[in-house]
């Protein structure tokens, strides 16, 4: 009887001993989305572009209705496709690190406006990227990096803040159409930024705060433009956003969102002396003609 216990416990070791090792191969703070239409040889090529096998990370698959579920009603057909393509890489970072996004083959959203939005959502601390294997719009990554998020933290995000960041990053793409990606992604985050430091719901002063930023810019918005992005900052200012998070979670990004100000800046300038030579031709004109 004690030699069938005895080999009862071997036996029972010897088939847990793998299981404990697969969990451990597994990095419980690296989480990979990926597209759930792509096919083996394109899951592959992003398990590669991430720099991860499949054995030791986890891996979630993201369907386009999921995809739709925050898009719908957005953006356009054209930018949420039929098909779920984008694949994300979402690592757990130390505290106070903030969020460091790349992109590869995503052709509408930059990181700049993911990490805008990443911050609206609730994430934080994390090195993100969004990726497929051929040229996407990217609108749908973000619902493949907010799910793999959730996954390494085993923290469910806000509902409504996932929500409006997804209405965010429409937002700012479609601005980015417009007035340029750089300075459509440096405009919402001074407004956010703004909003958050003085904690106000109020929409008359959102929409005075949306055009002095702008016009600090010198980004001409037109009155829809401007109407959309109160609409968006009023929903943004039910979330209580810390502008102190905002600011420090896309440090490492915002020297990029600072160039665009430091152009538009020296624009300004060249502006100023092109049209005050437009002006003194016209004046000399007037002279000559008397």
């Amino acid at each position: 009887m004690k030699k069938i216990f005895c080999w009862t416990i071997v036996l029972a070791l010897i088939l847990i001993s793998p299981l404990s090792a697969l969990a451990d191969a597994i990095d419980p703070e690296i989480v990979v989305s990926l597209g759930a239409d792509l096919n083996d040889s394109q899951q592959k090529q992003m398990l590669k572009l991430f720099g991860v096998e499949e054995d030791e990370v986890t891996i979630l698959k993201v369907t386009n209705q999921e995809e739709r579920d925050y898009l719908l009603g957005l953006i356009g057909e054209d930018k949420i496709g039929t098909r779920a393509i984008s694949s994300a890489y979402v690592e757990l970072l130390e505290e106070g690190e903030g969020i460091e996004v790349e992109t590869h083959n995503i052709t509408w959203v930059t990181r700049e406006i993911y990490a805008n939005a990443l911050v609206t959502a609730g994430i934080e601390n994390a090195k993100v990227i969004a990726a497929a294997p051929f040229k996407v719009s990217g609108t749908a990554a973000l619902t493949g990096i907010m799910k793999a998020f959730e996954e390494a933290t085993g923290i469910e995000l806000d509902e409504e803040a996932k929500e409006i960041a997804n209405e965010e990053l429409v937002t700012t793409g479609e601005l980015a159409e417009d007035i340029g990606k750089d300075e459509a992604a440096a405009l919402i985050k001074e407004i956010k930024e703004e909003i958050a430091k003085l904690k106000t719901k109020d929409e008359a002063e959102i929409r005075k705060i949306v055009i002095e930023i702008a016009a600090n810019l010198n980004i001409n918005l037109s009155q829809e433009q401007i109407d959309q992005i109160v609409e968006l900052m009023k929903k943004i200012s039910n979330l209580d956003l810390n502008v102190e998070k905002i600011a420090g979670q896309i440090e490492k990004i915002a020297g990029s969102l600072e160039d665009v100000k430091k152009v538009v800046e020296e624009n300004k300038g060249i502006i100023k002396k092109i049209l005050e030579a437009i002006e003194n031709f016209f004046a000399w004109l007037r002279g000559l003609l008397g």
